[in-house]
Parts: structure tokens; sequence; C-alpha cells
């Protein structure tokens, strides 16, 4: 159990180096809820009935730079204008709350931000159907703020493997690996939360930035497919990159796997989508977990996953990415974007030093966006834009 002094210490340590979270899907709970009405979930008051996010908790978290996710599914059939929708939704958010939110795109943006006091705001794309196989399309993303792009979702996309899909490419294809320059080039993060283990590979040969996961736990901690192995984070000091640990119980938690695969098979028997949260879905869980009760993750069990991750990967290599508002369910304790020092005070309690607790938080997701940030400056002076197509390159 967290000692009231290291729950003390840790609001204290995140006063100082707040955290910086690798994924949030408000936005696309906003499109779900209310279809982008701000005023019907006003994120500047208590929103804990609908929300697993607002500026309240935010605050009371310890948040100082939140990459909000500019998520679609895979299967809408015109994902690149929903995406511009997300992107929209996250800039009339920033605009909405000046004093609390802060519009980044650079490293130098997010430590503005944590000297006045406000969240830096950016935003990931998540999953290559975003850019409909258009390297013109990822470039204009770019130049609208989003600043990584995980490589798929839950499907394959033509030129790379999901990691919870049947492999068609085997990991990237010559344009999948087009991309990923491509990505270098523009100083958008490849993120590889998501994608195939194979994938995670092939990137990390193609790169020549680093690469994140902006919402992944270790597989070798709990076998799920979503999960980063072992090799691939051994990869990560070479690379510069960092894996952020998601809270999602099942990826984090081993008994939690076989449960959520037969409650997302009730959701679709129900005629739900198995990542749907709206209220009516929500309904359909409950009544499911009434019958069969969950297994709850917990605090520690977060915490297990770090400590693999700072084991195998190196403490420059880590950082947070909860997933909050793209998840029916979360870790006891870390229930909404307010829990954040519980897991910084059982990581104190676990021995990780302040220094090894504000790379977690801060510093290590600062230093990978200006790393980026630094080869795309390299490559534009030596390089033009790609105009390949898949056509040209995959046939």
């Amino acid at each position: 159990m967290t000692q009231p002094t290291s729950l003390d210490e840790a609001r204290a340590l995140l006063r100082e180096f707040p955290v910086v979270d690798g994924h949030n899907d408000l936005p696309w709970a906003l499109r779900e809820q209310v279809r982008y009405d701000l005023d019907a979930r006003d994120v500047a008051q208590d929103q804990h009935a609908h929300l697993h996010t607002d500026i309240p908790r935010l605050r009371a978290g310890g948040v100082g730079a939140q990459y909000w996710s500019v998520y679609v599914r895979a299967d809408l059939p015109d994902a690149v204008p929903a995406t511009l929708e997300q992107i929209d939704c996250v800039r009339r958010l920033i605009a909405r709350h000046p004093r609390d939110l802060h519009p980044a795109l650079t490293a130098a943006d997010m430590e503005t931000a944590r000297a006045q006091g406000r969240i830096a705001s950016l935003m990931g794309a998540e999953g290559g159907h975003s850019i409909a196989n258009s390297l013109g399309v990822l470039r204009g993303l770019y130049g609208l703020g989003v600043r990584y792009m995980t490589l798929t979702h839950n499907d394959n996309v033509d030129w790379a493997d999901s990691a919870t899909d049947a492999p068609r490419a085997g990991g990237l294809t010559a344009f999948g690996r087009e991309v990923v320059r491509e990505m270098n080039r523009e100083g958008m993060l490849v993120d590889l939360s998501h994608v195939a283990a194979t994938t995670m590979r092939d990137a990390l040969d193609a790169s020549t930035a680093p690469v994140i996961f902006s919402h992944s736990s270790a597989r070798a901690v709990c076998d799920h497919p979503r999960n980063v192995p072992d090799d691939v984070l051994e990869r990560l000091p070479a690379n510069g990159g960092m894996a952020m640990v998601t809270f999602v119980p099942k990826f984090v938690l081993q008994a939690a796997v076989d449960w959520t695969a037969a409650a997302d098979d009730n959701m679709r028997a129900h005629g739900f989508h198995h990542l749907d949260t709206t209220p009516e879905a929500m309904k359909v869980h409950r009544a499911f977990e009434e019958t069969r009760p969950r297994p709850v993750a917990t605090v520690a069990t977060v915490a297990d996953h770090l400590d693999h991750m700072r084991e195998v990967a190196g403490i420059d290599c880590v950082g947070i990415g909860g997933d909050y508002d793209g998840t029916a369910f979360t870790p006891e304790g870390l229930d909404d974007v307010s829990g954040y020092p519980r897991l910084i005070a059982e990581l104190l309690d676990r021995g990780w030093s302040r220094a090894d607790l504000a790379k977690l938080t801060w510093q290590n997701a600062v230093r990978v966006l200006g790393a980026a940030e630094d080869v795309a400056r390299d490559l534009r002076a030596t390089r033009a834009a790609s105009h390949a197509t898949i056509e040209s390159l995959d046939g």
C-alpha cells in the first residue's frame, strides 16, 4: 500500500516534472458522446460521470503535457475527413481553455508550457489509415500539428501489419518504409504501439529518428500481442526512443486477457463494436461483468511493467501513456487522469530515484521529440519531399 508520505513526495515531484502522457482519446469520446459539442461536455468542469478526463483532474494528476489522440476507426469509409474533424476538436479545446492548455508543436513549446504552468497539448494520429496511402496527406497532417502517427491501429493497413490482425505484409512493405522515412524528414514521431512485432523491427531498421510506443506495456510481463517484446525493448537505447506504459487492464494483467476476449465477443453479439464506450454499450459491459466479474489490475500491476521496461530498455527509454477515454476499464487506483501521483508513489516505494522519475514523467518525452526535430532539420537540408506512391513501390 502506498504510504501517505510517498504520495506527498510524488505530488511534489510532479509539480516540477509533470507527466507527459503519450495517449488520451478524449477527442474520440467527445465525438461519440456529444458529436463534438464542447458545451455539452465542458472539460473545465468535473466530467467524471462521462469521461476519464477533464481539466481539474488533469491538474490533480500532475499532467504537464498531453498527446491528444486524433484517432478514427479503421472501418470508417472516410478516414481523412474524420481525422481532420478530430484535429479541429483538439484545436477548439485548446482555444476554449487558453489558461490551462498550451498549443505545442515542439519540445521547446513543451518547456514553455511547463514554465507557464499550462498543459502542453500535442496531437498524435492513431493508425496509418488516416493518411489514405498518401505521403501528401501525411505531410498535411504534420502541417496541422500532428506530431506522431501510430503506423496501424487494430487492423492492418496496406503497407504495415497490425499486432491484432492476420499478417499480410510481413512487417513493413517498401511503401511502409518510405512512410517511416518521410515521417523522419517531417519530424513526426514513428509510433509503434498497435503494430506487429515484425513491423516494430522493420520500423527500427528504417528509422533514423527515435521511435515511440505511445501506449504499450511489456510482453514478458503480460503476453498480449499489443505489448512490446524484450528484443524490441533492447533496441530502444541505440535508437534513442521510448516505450510509454499503458494502463489498459487487458494489456497489463494476464488474467484479464481471456476475460476481455469473452467480453468483446459479448459486445459483438449485442451489435456493438468491442471498443464502444457509449452509455448503451457500457450497459452491455456491466451486465456481462455482473455474471462474470472481471480481473482487476492495480497500480502495482502497472508498476511491474515499468520495472521490467526499465530493466530491459533503461531508464532513458520509458514513459507513460495511459490511454484514458480509450478504454472501458482502468486499474484500481488509476481510475482517471487524476491517478498519476499514485503510480509515482508506488515507484518511490519501490526505490525509484527522483532523477529516474523525472526522466519517466517529463524529460524522456521532451528529449525524444527534440531529437526527432534535429533529425528532420538535417534530412530536409539534404533530401526533397518524397512523391512516391504505394503503386510505384509495392506494385
